[in-house]
């Protein structure tokens, strides 16, 4: 990435419609009603037109994020960028994503995708094999997923991300290998694999409860995969998507040559970003600013929830949690730079013992996670956080 942190910006657009809410998610989302969507559009320009940021940076990244922004008509991602650029400069070589969902997407849309701008799709595809794919409650079958990836590449589409989730509900690792495999011989430019996490508020959460595991009858049935099974699971994610030519950049993210996520990237390296769009967050000169969840609320155009001010210990903590998230680690003048001294002074202790685990690396004025630190990423990240 060409472009420097003090001349840059991102821009998330949170778009909280889907046809169907997945077992698994906690975003927020609402389902598909025409006349409530139209309004929250209209809704969205309006704060993007109207509420005042003073920000002399150029945009670099723009992410349309959900829900489902597919499934709005197309012609509201035309008038959303329109807004935006009336707003604000943008540098030439800006990256538009959009999250996409498989089946929500028809030409008509992708000319309008293009008419705005876009030049990244994100698409949700999460597993090749539809039984997983009914369990997690997805909308989509592995074949329609097909029908939109082709129709995207045959369209222009150049750069494509695909999501791909681990330890799924009767998941086996003989499974996931397939899909890794089948989502790999497509070549997208960017793969990110995660797995699954069990969060609170969900339906997985009251079916299989906070151990993950359905109690039925009296018994006691373990539907997801073990530990181990899960272990194998991370471990191919590394070396199947290395075998096809991805290079993991981030503990879960994976990408050819040169086709890393710019938004994402500028999230874990903490540049100024903007958030509109219902309970959409941004950090700007440290400041957290959280939009309100209420979409009543949101449409009459009352669009703040909150405005934290960061202290300087919660900045230092979110350099060092977001920074190693990154495989090549953080650069300690950058450190200096930001908060005027040096991690040492702040983390000595706890990063000195780190090193000895050999749970991270310090070479070149760099540090980073090592292998065995990546694997128990958790407890490393939690080992940056300060006492006050």
């Amino acid at each position: 990435m060409n472009i420097h942190r003090e001349n840059s910006l991102g821009i998330y657009i949170h778009i909280p419609f889907c046809e169907k809410k997945c077992e698994y998610c906690d975003f927020l989302s609402f389902p598909s009603q025409n006349k409530l969507m139209d309004q929250y559009m209209e809704a969205l320009i309006d704060e993007i037109a109207e509420r005042k940021y003073h920000v002399n940076q150029r945009v670099a990244t723009v992410f349309f994020g959900g829900g489902t922004p597919s499934l709005i008509e197309g012609q509201w991602i035309e008038k959303v960028m329109k807004a935006l650029r009336e707003r604000f400069y943008f540098w030439e070589d800006v990256e538009i994503t959009l999250e996409i969902n498989p089946g929500t997407v028809t030409y008509d849309k992708f000319m309008c995708y293009q008419k705005a701008g876009v030049n990244r799709l994100s698409i949700g595809l999460q597993s090749t094999m539809n039984e997983e794919l009914k369990v997690l409650g997805r909308i989509h079958t592995y074949e329609k997923f097909l029908e939109s990836y082709h129709l995207a590449r045959d369209m222009g589409f150049t750069n494509i991300n695909i999501d791909l989730m681990a330890a799924l509900p009767g998941q086996t690792v003989e499974s996931y290998r397939t899909s890794l495999q089948r989502v790999a011989q497509l070549h997208p430019e960017h793969i990110s694999a995660y797995s699954l996490i069990i969060e609170e508020g969900t339906p997985f959460y009251d079916f299989y409860g906070k151990d993950a595991i359905r109690r039925e009858e009296g018994k006691e049935t373990t539907l997801l995969p073990s530990e181990e099974e899960e272990r194998s699971m991370y471990y191919d994610t590394k070396r199947i998507l290395k075998e096809y030519g991805y290079e993991r950049y981030e503990i879960s993210n994976y990408s050819l040559k040169g086709r890393e996520s710019k938004h994402n990237t500028c999230n874990w390296r903490r540049w100024n970003y903007i958030g509109y769009g219902l309970g959409s967050s941004g950090l700007l000169d440290h400041q957290r600013l959280k939009n309100t969840d209420d979409i009543n609320q949101y449409i009459k155009g009352n669009w703040i929830g909150e405005v934290l001010d960061l202290s300087k210990n919660e900045e230092m903590e979110e350099f060092m949690f977001l920074g190693l998230r990154m495989i090549e680690g953080i650069k300690e003048e950058e450190f200096i730079k930001e908060f005027q001294c040096t991690i040492d002074q702040v983390f000595g202790k706890n990063l000195e013992r780190l090193i000895e685990e050999e749970l991270i690396i310090r070479k070149d004025g760099c540090i980073s996670l090592s292998e065995k630190g990546i694997d128990l990423s958790n407890y490393v990240l939690s080992e940056f956080l300060i006492d006050e």
